[in-house]
């Protein structure tokens, strides 16, 4: 498996002209924020101080979970091919968001257990019918694990826009997301699970402690990709290879909840470069996001105590998105406006 070679965004001189073309617009210095940081760091990843962003998608892709029958999540499998549905009807949230924000929206079945047949809408780039119990065993075999991460590479470069966000759907997929969390960073497991689609207090402990129970019975698992294929989803690594790509081809990627953070994960310890590319669409209410973007020093555009998934954030945060790259190309100068500066 050849992972992409991601290089880092980093240029003194060009990091110099954004800052210059940032300041000079007719405002005080600094006034707008957090957007003024991420102009720059557009400026960066397309290396021109004439920033832009076309034909903006999100990727939902989808998968099942073996390790759900250890009985570990609210909701039975059969919700993660029902939701497809749903995504294909145009009815979800991530439908409704992406739509409000022209964004196109592609639907991926990575190895959802079901049989969706040729569908309009629906890319099928099918692995399996699920993982199987990492709870038992690994969840996927290293031909399998390969062979996600290749079809996400693949996905990217069919795109044709420059900036792409990322979600998923899967019954299952915050445990696999926290097993990742905890093997890849050493925090503790009962700080990476939370409640994921709803489970009791009660649950969220058995979550935990079948988690605990499968990490010792694969501890020889520590390099990032046994790891993924042992832990992971094939929506969580064809996530990993979607955003390699991405990053190779110097796009903005638009990072959206816990299960799509984990996948970065696994990526930046492949490639750590690939967090110049990243924008943290924001922080959401599931336990184990903060301590998980703490870990990647990132910082989250928004925090709306959401917690769906489908890359709902991601759609969520693009407006902000393409304020910070507008005011850099449409706001006046000073001198175009003919507007005094600060005098001292």
């Amino acid at each position: 498996m050849t992972i992409p070679h991601i290089t880092s965004t980093r240029d003194d001189a060009l990091a110099t002209l954004l800052e210059k073309a940032i300041n000079n617009k007719t405002k005080p210095l600094g006034s707008l924020g957090v957007l003024e940081t991420l102009a720059k760091q557009v400026g960066m990843i397309q290396k021109t101080t004439e920033v832009e962003l076309h034909h903006p998608a999100i990727v939902v892709i989808a998968a099942d979970h073996g390790v759900v029958a250890e009985g570990i999540s609210a909701y039975p499998q059969s919700v993660t091919w029902q939701m497809v549905e749903n995504f294909l009807s145009k009815g979800a949230a991530i439908n409704v968001f992406a739509r409000q924000n022209e964004c196109a929206l592609y639907i991926v079945d990575a190895g959802v257990n079901h049989d969706f047949g040729p569908r309009d809408g629906l890319l099928s780039r099918k692995v399996g019918l699920g993982t199987r119990n990492f709870a038992v065993e690994p969840a996927m075999t290293a031909e399998q694990c390969n062979a996600a991460l290749a079809a996400g590479m693949a996905l990217v470069a069919e795109l044709d826009g420059n900036v792409v966000g990322f979600g998923e759907m899967g019954i299952g997929n915050t445990t696999a997301a926290a097993a990742l969390m905890h093997k890849l960073t050493g925090i503790p497991v009962a700080a990476c699970v939370g409640a994921g689609t709803g489970l009791s207090a009660d649950g969220i402990l058995h979550k935990q402690r079948v988690i605990e129970a499968a990490v010792r019975h694969h501890a020889t698992a520590g390099e990032p990709l046994d790891v993924l294929a042992t832990f992971g989803g094939f929506e969580i690594a064809m996530m990993a290879g979607a955003m390699l790509k991405a990053a190779e081809r110097r796009m903005v990627l638009l990072i959206d909840g816990f299960i799509v953070t984990s996948a970065l994960l696994v990526a930046a310890r492949l490639q750590p470069a690939i967090l110049d590319y990243c924008v943290f669409s924001h922080c959401s209410d599931e336990n184990g996001h903060q301590r998980l973007l703490d870990n990647l020093a990132a910082r989250p555009l928004l925090r709306l105590d959401l917690r769906l998934g489908e890359g709902t954030g991601s759609a969520l945060a693009l407006p902000l998105l393409r304020a910070s790259v507008n005011f850099l190309r449409e706001m006046a100068t000073f001198e175009s406006a003919q507007v005094s500066e600060k005098s001292a």
